[in-house]
């Protein structure tokens, strides 16, 4: 068994949720943890025509055997975890780690009311920039002071460097994409940390040389929720006649939608140390592939597409997402 982790390599929406859960279903790791801000990502998963969507809780809860952590890089809203622990039926499943900070009402009043960072940033208004501020500031609460999480409390590094000291899978789950990193994104319409692996590692507390896969996920047709230099941005008509509209998880918003940026995408795998490639929406580029399991039934614009990007990334795509569906996914790696 190895381990395994999952970040998104444009902009965020990369269909990050729907691999999550496919690795988490199909090679059954005994912990699925999530790195990553907090709430302020959304996470969708679609089983059985039934959709899902997670802000807190991994999204490889899927696998009914995992145990499913939430690192202590994770700025945690106890309202939104335990809405989410109860309406999927996964108490005694989920550990937040107690030093994960803790968003508080004043938090998100302020991500709210300021006009710098809902009105010029595009700030979901879940109260991450300015709990991760307090964070720096040493003002923040950790879970371990929140009386309604005692029973979620953990160490969730120790839980899963165990799990690796025993042999068993373990699945990282990023949130949000590397062009909204802290660090390496559009700065300063950015979230309110680093995005990439290394973070990732970091927020569950595993160390670089215990993660054996990274796979960056990309969208065939890149977007990008609220404000930002978008490149490849291609205008509403264009996308209308492709047939193409989004909204995003948490805010709802229109996502914008753009053509391939190798450029970006390449850069992305570089700094993420890509190990694998993880494509989405294939069929948003020739419908005929939707719900393809097999290599063999993608079209011949398909399989350029995928050549294109491992020509402009240098890194092999292994998983190609033929829909939003666990079982729409053709899977490259070897058996």
């Amino acid at each position: 068994m190895s381990t395994a982790m999952v970040v998104g390599g444009f902009f965020g929406d990369e269909g990050k949720g729907k691999i999550i859960a496919y690795l988490a279903k199909h090679d059954d790791p005994e912990v699925v943890a999530r790195g990553g801000v907090g709430p302020n990502a959304g996470h969708t998963v679609v089983v059985e025509d039934k959709k899902y969507a997670l802000r807190m809780v991994p999204s490889g809860f899927v696998c009914e055997s995992a145990r499913l952590l939430v690192g202590a890089g994770v700025l945690v809203n106890p309202d939104v975890l335990k809405q989410e622990v109860e309406s999927f039926g996964l108490k005694g499943r989920v550990g937040v780690d107690k030093r994960c900070g803790i968003i508080e009402e004043a938090h998100i009043e302020e991500d709210k009311k300021n006009t710098y960072l809902k009105g010029k940033i595009g700030s979901t208004g879940s109260g991450c920039g300015p709990a991760n501020a307090a964070r720096a500031m040493r003002t923040a609460r950790q879970a371990k002071d929140v009386e309604e999480l005692q029973e979620f409390l953990c160490d969730v590094p120790q839980e899963i460097n165990d799990a690796l000291n025993r042999g068993k899978g373990v699945l990282i789950e990023g949130t949000q994409g590397f062009g909204i990193s802290l660090l390496y994104g559009t700065y300063p319409f950015v979230t309110s940390k680093d995005t990439t692996a290394s973070q990732i590692a970091a927020d569950v507390g595993i160390g670089p040389t215990r993660v054996d896969d990274v796979a960056v996920v990309f969208k065939s047709f890149p977007t990008r929720v609220g404000e930002g230099p978008f490149e490849t941005q291609m205008t509403e008509a264009k996308a209308a006649e492709l047939n193409i509209e989004e909204f995003g998880t948490v805010t709802k918003r229109k996502r914008r939608i753009g053509q391939w940026d190798g450029k970006m995408a390449a850069y992305s795998a570089m700094i993420n140390g890509a190990t694998m490639i993880a494509l989405s929406g294939v069929d948003r580029l020739d419908p005929s592939c939707r719900g393809a399991s097999e290599y063999e039934e993608l079209s011949k614009e398909v399989k350029e597409f995928v050549a294109t990007v491992e020509h402009d990334t240098r890194v092999p795509v292994k998983l190609i997402s033929t829909g939003p569906e666990l079982s729409e996914i053709v899977d490259l790696r070897a058996k």
